[in-house]
């Protein structure tokens, strides 16, 4: 790996005209934020040593770097799954690779069904904690400690000061930021009715297919953890309604202006 990251490294930061501080990920729906960046470098997934393609609709497949509200940000505009057939390692090579190009804050976001009654389509969800209910850990196998330790703490998964700095935001915005546990199953089927009741009484407020694999990546190498779920929909048996994966894109478009509103407003209390 370490080779492989040398190798991607050496290819992005090639065609950086600055050194970004702040990466992002985003979700399905939510990559028309990359669109706001300014003097853009795109680059595709496919030309960037040891990063896959991105095979679902809703995730363009490139990484875009420049400035958005003047913080120097370099953008995954699509990200990569489990559920794809790719291997954890993989999936989140990239994270490993943006903190070696100087990326020290993480922002992650995601589309999820809402478990919280709560909760409604279209609300954005500070992700405040999560549940792994996969079964499966991107750093099984051996540990790099130049990467990081053998066991990493999870305490602060989601950093205390970027959350508590996100509310302040949303606040200045009048945007009724809802706070919740994230549960990543690995997909892609959509959860049934009695898993959905399951994850209720494990606390969840909201479930996806991706996140937290990344996330645990991100602490492993000591990067600060931000992440905000749109809910694009209400999970299985709370509406008793059928789920697609357009209706979960359709919602996503719909809150594009609040979204965009609340990253860019958090990255100038970055800056």
């Amino acid at each position: 790996m370490n080779h492989q990251l040398e190798q991607a490294k050496k290819f992005i930061s090639a065609q950086l005209k600055a050194t970004p501080k702040v990466g992002l990920i985003l979700g399905s729906g939510l990559g028309v934020l990359a669109d706001e960046i300014k003097d853009a470098i795109k680059i595709p997934y496919e030309q960037i040593p040891g990063f896959l393609k991105s095979t679902v609709s809703g995730h363009v497949g490139q990484l875009v770097s420049g400035k958005l509200n003047g913080v120097d940000v370099i953008v995954m505009q699509g990200r990569f799954h489990f559920y794809e057939g790719y291997g954890l390692d993989a999936i989140t090579f990239p994270i490993r690779v943006m903190k070696s190009i100087g990326v020290e804050k993480l922002i992650v976001t995601n589309a999820a069904g809402g478990i919280n009654k709560d909760f409604n389509p279209g609300d954005l969800m500070l992700i405040t904690d999560h549940i792994n209910n996969t079964g499966q850990n991107p750093l099984i196998g051996p540990n790099d400690s130049r990467q990081g330790v053998r066991f990493p703490d999870l305490t602060h998964a989601y950093d205390p000061q970027l959350r508590n700095m996100a509310k302040v935001v949303a606040n200045e915005l009048s945007i009724d930021l809802k706070e919740g546990v994230y549960v990543w199953n690995t997909g892609p089927t959509y959860e049934t009715p009695a898993e959905v009741k399951m994850l209720q009484l494990l606390g969840a407020d909201a479930v996806g297919m991706s996140t937290v694999p990344e996330v645990i990546v991100a602490r492993h190498i000591g990067l600060s953890v931000l992440g905000i779920s749109c809910i694009s929909n209400m999970a299985a048996g709370i509406l008793d309604e059928p789920l697609s994966h357009e209706d979960v894109i359709k919602t996503t478009e719909s809150v594009r202006l609040k979204f965009i509103s609340l990253v860019k407003s958090i990255l100038t209390k970055l800056s």
